[in-house]
């Protein structure tokens, strides 16, 4: 069963948030797969995570960088995993209906949207019902995270 995480986005933006969080997972030695909800906000993150930061980089492809295997991060708007990753990353309301098959799941999501929020409450019950670990995690006033269930 995967340990399914859910980050509510409330005061940073996934921009700022998503590089950290896939800092860390490589840091562990992580590969991870990040699932974008369409093509557009895909083609945003592959060139944000170019430049985010003058002093780290995070080695990342896309489909049409191609190599997939070699690839610690993989960007998609599929439910692919060809780089072999142990984490995913849900991103801008993507889902995917198979979480068995990673050691960890994470949901981000904004949490100044209703719809976004009546969506990820559902993924929450399913992933429960099916008996994987939740928990859900808050922005504090600083911006870090706190366990809140």
């Amino acid at each position: 069963m995967a340990e399914v995480l859910f980050y509510h986005l409330e005061r940073h933006p996934l921009e700022r948030v998503l590089p950290e969080l896939l800092a860390r997972s490589l840091g562990r030695g992580w590969r991870v797969v990040v699932q974008a909800g369409s093509e557009e906000r895909l083609s945003a993150l592959d060139a944000h995570l170019w430049s985010y930061s003058d002093s780290a980089f995070l080695p990342h492809g896309t489909r049409a960088d191609g190599r997939a295997e070699e690839q610690p991060i993989w960007l998609t708007t599929g439910e692919d995993n060809p780089n072999g990753a142990t984490v995913r990353f849900l991103v801008d309301g993507a889902a995917t209906a198979e979480l068995d098959g990673y050691e960890r799941v994470v949901f981000l999501f904004d949490g100044l949207d209703p719809e976004v929020l009546a969506a990820t409450r559902e993924r929450w019950k399913a992933a429960k019902a099916a008996g994987h670990a939740v928990t859900y995690w808050r922005q504090d006033e600083r911006g870090g995270w706190q366990k809140a269930g």
